[in-house]
C-alpha cells in the first residue's frame, strides 16, 4: 500500500502538469507546444517483504499528434499562421486524475486498517 501511495502521488503531479499546460502552446514561431507526460507503472517483487509491490518505471511524453489551428495573429504561430496545440484531452485528464485519486485512498484506507489489525492484535496479547 506504501508503494502504492508513492506511484499514485506521481501519477497525480503529472496528471496535474499536464491539466496546468493544456493551453500552452509553443514559446517560438512554429515550435511544438507542451507534450501530454504519461506513466508507466511496473511490479517489482520485494525480498524484504516477499510481495509484489509498484513502482514507477518511467515517465513518458504522448506522441498523438498536435491539433492545429489557423491563429495568424498567435505569436507561436507558423509562416502559415498556423498554431499548434498542446496534446492533452482535458477530459481524460479528468478522469485519470479521478481514477489515482480514488486508488491513492484505497491504498490510505488500506494502511489505517492494517494499523488498525496491528493494534488490536496487541491489545488482545497484553489482556491475554
Amino acid at each position: 500500500a506504501g508503494a502504492g501511495l508513492g506511484a499514485q502521488s506521481t501519477r497525480l503531479r503529472v496528471v496535474s502538469e499536464n491539466l496546468a499546460n493544456a493551453s500552452s502552446t509553443a514559446r517560438t514561431a512554429g515550435g511544438d507546444p507542451y507534450r501530454r507526460k504519461t506513466v508507466t507503472f511496473a511490479s517489482e517483487f520485494d525480498r524484504l517483504l516477499g510481495a509484489e509491490t509498484v513502482e514507477v518505471r518511467s515517465i513518458g511524453e504522448d506522441q498523438t499528434p498536435f491539433a492545429v489551428e489557423h491563429d495568424p495573429g498567435n505569436p507561436a504561430a507558423d509562416a502559415d499562421g498556423n498554431v499548434k496545440l498542446p496534446n492533452v484531452n482535458m477530459l481524460f485528464e479528468m478522469a485519470d486524475m479521478r481514477e489515482a485519486s480514488r486508488t491513492y485512498e484505497a491504498n490510505l484506507q488500506m494502511i489505517k486498517q492494517a494499523r488498525s489489525m496491528a493494534t488490536q492484535i496487541l491489545d488482545l496479547l497484553r489482556n491475554g
